[in-house]
């Protein structure tokens, strides 16, 4: 069964409600406050949660720390997840002092073909040339944030494929080629600005685009 990727998102929205919900000592709660918190309707709500079991109970809802648990597993947020950045720019660095990323992800390596930044510290680390990644990479890191300039970012993507990275986070304004057991999501502040001002200028259609 194929999971539309529109319900990930919400599940990683739905999950920080739980977390919300269990920081203020609440131990149940249902899909219409749920839907409520995320701006959907309940319906929407059970069926993101039905691609992946059933985990309430009708008249009851559900048990906060529970479904919590499982959303954090669903979403592989249940392991710690080794991070490199590659691309030691503007954006790059802006990521690498990101306070953020939790207990899920852990920044473990940064990048860049600039010999000028090479060697420069970094969040308990120093900038290391691209050229190390295959040696870095092993056992200790699965995921790339790739902030590098459009017309290098497949060189770069290529790079990172062969040193074994399984997850690329693209905020190269680019469509990557990888192969297909490699995932790329894709950051895009242009199209989200796009759909921004589509939304601003077309308020009828919004309700459709969030759900």
């Amino acid at each position: 069964m194929k999971v539309p990727s529109a319900a990930i998102s919400r599940l990683v929205t739905y999950l920080r409600i739980l977390e919300e919900l269990e920081a203020k000592g609440i131990h149940r709660t249902s899909s219409e406050q749920l839907a409520e918190e995320a701006q959907v309707t309940a319906f929407q709500v059970r069926k993101d949660l039905s691609y992946f079991g059933s985990y309430g109970t009708r008249g009851v809802g559900y048990t906060v720390p529970v479904l919590k648990r499982e959303l954090r597993h669903i979403l592989g947020l249940n392991r710690r997840w080794g991070l490199c950045i590659v691309g030691m720019g503007r954006l790059g660095s802006a990521l690498a002092d990101y306070p953020g990323f939790g207990e899920s992800f852990e920044l473990r390596g940064f990048f860049d073909v600039d010999p000028e930044k090479i060697g420069r510290p970094v969040r308990g680390g120093v900038i290391e040339p691209l050229e190390l990644l295959p040696q870095r990479v092993p056992g200790r890191i699965e995921i790339a944030l790739l902030t590098v300039p459009r017309e290098a970012a497949q060189e770069a993507a290529d790079r990172l494929v062969a040193a074994g990275i399984k997850g690329i986070l693209n905020f190269a304004p680019t469509v990557l080629e990888v192969p297909k057991e490699v995932a790329v999501e894709n950051v895009d502040f242009l199209a989200g600005l796009a759909r921004l001002s589509f939304a601003i200028l077309n308020p009828k259609w919004r309700e459709e685009m969030i759900g």
